[in-house]
């Protein structure tokens, strides 16, 4: 499994403003809509092209375009819905499926309550958005909704992710299919309530409000 933390000025200035509790929801949510246009830039890096020509007002040129079949970007509801529109802004030709999944804040284990997703994924690229890579069970379980249907390359971004939940998936998934993670940092651990610290709290919550 590959993990790239970005490191980039822009990004380490608005993860830091996410992270303030005095950060309101309004705020949150531009910034984190920002936020996933710049990791969204990494992630797509090798998103499939093929070759076009274009005609410029001189004469045409040789250039490229995606290829088909075209990228597949799925937010895990509800907060990854708050990283949709930084991704698509990036990629507004790609389609968009949704997954439900919870955490049982016992258990900590991810129970999936709704699918929207084609039945068939082969040759698809796919990119999955889970604000938080905490325990890693809820992304975990979503990649592998994925590989099931077919995917064989997939990325999640995450705005944050702690090491116990990159190891997690990479014991789990690393042998099912090359899988990669990008995210604006790596933080030091979980609390016991399975947190990140120091992480910036429930990303749904501060996106939406508590409800």
């Amino acid at each position: 499994m590959q993990t790239l933390a970005v490191d980039h000025p822009l990004v380490a200035h608005k993860l830091t403003t996410l992270r303030d509790v005095r950060t309101d929801s309004p705020t949150f949510r531009r910034l984190a809509d920002e936020l996933v246009t710049l990791l969204a830039y990494e992630a797509t890096r090798d998103v499939r092209v093929a070759p076009a020509t274009v005609e410029t007002p001189v004469e045409p040129a040789q250039g490229v375009q995606l290829a088909n079949p075209k990228p597949l970007v799925v937010p895990i509801l509800r907060a990854g819905l708050g990283m949709l529109d930084g991704m698509t802004r990036l990629l507004p030709t790609a389609e968009v499926g949704f997954l439900g999944m919870i955490r049982d804040e016992g258990t900590l284990q991810a129970q999936t309550y709704a699918t929207r997703l084609p039945d068939d994924l082969s040759g698809r690229q796919c990119y999955v958005l889970d604000p938080m890579l905490a325990t890693g069970g809820t992304l975990a379980a979503a990649i592998k909704l994925l590989l099931d249907r077919g995917a064989r390359d997939v990325t999640a971004l995450c705005l944050l992710a702690a090491p116990e939940g990159l190891r997690f998936l990479e014991e789990t998934l690393d042998s099912a299919a090359p899988i990669r993670v990008v995210t604006a940092a790596v933080d030091s651990h979980l609390n016991e309530h399975g947190f990140i610290v120091p992480g910036l709290g429930d990303a749904g919550d501060r996106l939406y409000g508590v409800v």
